[in-house]
C-alpha cells in the first residue's frame, strides 16, 4: 500500500506538527507500507524539491502565493493541489491522507477529484481554536467563522475522516457528522526513539544551580494557554510548603519575555530557572532533571478539545505528571493513578497540587509504573498505527489497493 501524506510542514523543521508526523510515517514503513510526504508553502525550511529527512521522502511545493486575503490562500491551496498531483501521477499512491489545518485537506480533495483517489482527512486540532489560543485570532470573528466553515466543507468532502482525541470527534458528531465515518488517532509516542529514559546529568543541575530538591519541570512552546504565568504565580506558594523546590522551565514562544518579567518580579525569583530553547536532541538531558513535569493548561475551548503530546513524552521518560483538569489532560490520565490534576487558572490549587505529590514520595514508584504502563497499551505509535489500516481499506475495498490508472 502506498499513502501519500499531504502536509502543512515537515522534518527537518521541529514542531509537534512534524515529529507526529515523523511517529506516523516511521509506524506505517515499518509496517511494510510505502509512505512519502507533500508539504505546501508553509514549509519555510530551505531544501531541494525532494528531500530525504531521517529516511523520509518530502516533495516541496513551489511558488508564491500573493494578493489579499482569502485570495492568497486559493492560490495557495492550488499551488499544492497541483504539486500533489504531479507527485501522485508519478508515484502513484493508493490513498491521499491530509493533515489539517484545512487548506491542506482542500488541497487534497482536489486533487483527489482529479485523480480519481480516496482522501482521508486527518484533524489534529481545529486552527480557528489554535488562533485564539496563539493570540492570533478571536472567537466569533470573520476568520474564525471563515476556518471554521471550511474545516467542515472538508469533512464533508473527504472520503473518511480522522481525529487525534475524542474531544474533536464529540465536537464533529455534535456539529451533524456521523460517527462510523471519524476515525479516532490518538497522540502517541515513539516508544523506540523516546521511551528510554537518560541518566540524569550532575553537572548540568549543577550549572543551572537546581541544588538538591524536588524540580518541576515544563519542556515545550510558551504559549498563552499554556498556562505558565500560573505555574509560576504557584512558585512562592510551593516554596511555603516546600522550600527547595525548583522550577526548570525549557523552551521559548511569544509570550517567553512577559514570562521572565514575571518571574524576575516573583518573589521565588531565586527558585526559576530559564534555559530557552535546546536542540531536540538535548531534550532528555533536561527531562531527566525534573521530578515532577507541570502542564498548567488554562480552561478554553482548545485546551478542552485538544489532547497535548508532552504529558504523553513525560510518561514515557518515567516522570511524574502533573496538569490541570481540562478535557485535553483528562483524556490522557487518571487522577491519582497516572497522574495529578488540578483546578486550572488557579495558581494556588497548582501550588497544592505539587507539594502534595512531593510529599506522596512512597507512591512516586507506583504512579510512574502506571503511567508508563498507559502509554505501552493506550499510546504507543507501534500499536496504533495499525488502525490506520482499517481507514484505509474502508476505502480502497478488500484488497487494500486501488487499481491504478495510466497517468
Amino acid at each position: 500500500m502506498r499513502i501519500l501524506h499531504v502536509l502543512d510542514h515537515s522534518l527537518p523543521m521541529h514542531s509537534g506538527y512534524t515529529f507526529r508526523t515523523r511517529a506516523i510515517l516511521k509506524a506505517q514503513g515499518a509496517l511494510g507500507w510505502q509512505v512519502r510526504g507533500v508539504t505546501g508553502l508553509r514549509h519555510t525550511a530551505q531544501g531541494p524539491d525532494v528531500e530525504q529527512a531521517e529516511g523520509l521522502t518530502f516533495h516541496r511545493t513551489r511558488g508564491t502565493a500573493g494578493g489579499p486575503p482569502l485570495v492568497r490562500e486559493w492560490r495557495e491551496v492550488a499551488l499544492l493541489a497541483d504539486r500533489i498531483v504531479d507527485v501522485a501521477r508519478e508515484w502513484q499512491p493508493d490513498v491521499l491522507h491530509a493533515h489539517s489545518p484545512a487548506l491542506d485537506g482542500l488541497a487534497a480533495v482536489q486533487a483527489g477529484k482529479r485523480l480519481g483517489l480516496p482522501v482521508v482527512y486527518e484533524i489534529r486540532a481545529f486552527w480557528e481554536d489554535a488562533a485564539v489560543g496563539n493570540g492570533t485570532g478571536r472567537e466569533g470573528s470573520l476568520k474564525y467563522n471563515l476556518t471554521r466553515a471550511l474545516e467542515d466543507e472538508v469533512v464533508r468532502s473527504a472520503g473518511h475522516v480522522v481525529t487525534i482525541c475524542q474531544g474533536l470527534k464529540d465536537d464533529l458528531v455534535a456539529r451533524g457528522y456521523t460517527a462510523d465515518r471519524i476515525t479516532l488517532m490518538p497522540n502517541g509516542v515513539d516508544l523506540a526513539l523516546f521511551g528510554t529514559p537518560a541518566a540524569p546529568d550532575p553537572t548540568l543541575r549543577a550549572e543551572l544551580e537546581l541544588g538538591d530538591g524536588p524540580v518541576i519541570g515544563f519542556i515545550g512552546s510558551f504559549y498563552d494557554y499554556e498556562g505558565l504565568d500560573d505555574l509560576i504565580a504557584a512558585m512562592p506558594l510551593l516554596l511555603d510548603l516546600q522550600p527547595q523546590a525548583r522550577l526548570l522551565l525549557v523552551g521559548g514562544g511569544p509570550v517567553a519575555e512577559a514570562l521572565q518579567a514575571q518571574a524576575q518580579a516573583c518573589p521565588a525569583a531565586h527558585a526559576i530557572r530559564f534555559v530557552g530553547r535546546v536542540p531536540h536532541d538535548q531534550v532528555e538531558r533536561y527531562y531527566a532533571l525534573a521530578d515532577i513535569m507541570a502542564y498548567p493548561r488554562k480552561h478554553s475551548r482548545l485546551t478542552d478539545l485538544v489532547t497535548p503530546l508532552k504529558p504523553l513524552e513525560a510518561m514515557a521518560q518515567g516522570k511524574l505528571v502533573a496538569a490541570s483538569d481540562v478535557g485535553g489532560h483528562r483524556e490522557l490520565m487518571t487522577h491519582g493513578e497516572t497522574g495529578t490534576l488540578f483546578a486550572p487558572d488557579d495558581p494556588a490549587a497548582c501550588a497544592t497540587a505539587l507539594a502534595g505529590l512531593i510529599d506522596a514520595r512512597a507512591g512516586w514508584d507506583s504512579m510512574r509504573r502506571a503511567a508508563r504502563t498507559h502509554v505501552e497499551q493506550a499510546h504507543d505509535w507501534a500499536r496504533n498505527v495499525q488502525r490506520y489500516e482499517a481507514v484505509y481499506q474502508s476505502l480502497l475495498g478488500p484488497s487494500g489497493r486501488r487499481q491504478h490508472r495510466a497517468a
